[in-house]
């Protein structure tokens, strides 16, 4: 489905932090290694290896990945972080860990929605509550908002939910990835 589709919907795409959590479970013994490529004041690039075990020589795949710098809120502030999930994640997908049915990971999906948005074209804001609730926003503050945007919201108040959404969905994403790196 194309990503500029109305009915395009970005929970259907796994966090890298999920893939990686598949990864170890069936090669235990493998290992992720990535590589800085390119780091400017506007751009950075990463590579990523994967390997299914501790002795082989040649990745079972890799990936890359580029970001701008300060594009959208979380290169804002982890521009270096984020590229290097992405890295990771398309190598991943590369060997066939897509944690979902679709191969671009969720922060690939991001990076797409963030372009969309410098092009004017904005998320639909039910859209929007609809990840935050599957990524657990709770029912109460979900018909809330329901409700506020159901009696029309001007554009700076509309704003104003689209970010608070985004930053909620972020946090949880955040989450999963630190959780998924502590083992747990």
């Amino acid at each position: 489905m194309p990503k500029t589709n109305p009915e395009f919907d970005p929970e259907s795409y796994a966090p890298v932090a999920a893939r990686i959590e598949l990864f170890y479970e069936r090669y235990p013994t493998g290992r992720i290694l990535t590589e800085l490529v390119q780091h400017t004041e506007q751009e950075i690039v990463f590579r990523a290896a994967v390997y299914r075990a501790t002795e082989d020589r040649e990745p079972a795949a890799t990936g890359w990945a580029a970001e701008r710098v300060g594009d959208g809120e979380v290169n804002a502030v982890a521009c270096l972080e984020n590229t290097e999930t992405s890295a990771i994640g398309r190598a991943l997908a590369n060997l066939g860990f897509l944690a979902s049915r679709l191969r671009p990971s969720a922060e690939e999906v991001a990076k797409a929605t963030r372009a969309r948005a410098r092009l004017g074209a904005e998320p639909d804001l039910q859209q929007l509550l609809r990840t935050a609730e599957r990524a657990g926003l709770a029912p109460a503050r979900a018909e809330a908002l329901r409700a506020r945007m159901g009696r029309g919201l001007p554009a700076p108040e509309m704003a104003e939910v689209q970010h608070e959404l985004r930053r909620f969905i972020q946090r949880r994403m955040e989450d999963h990835a630190a959780r998924a790196g502590r083992g747990g």
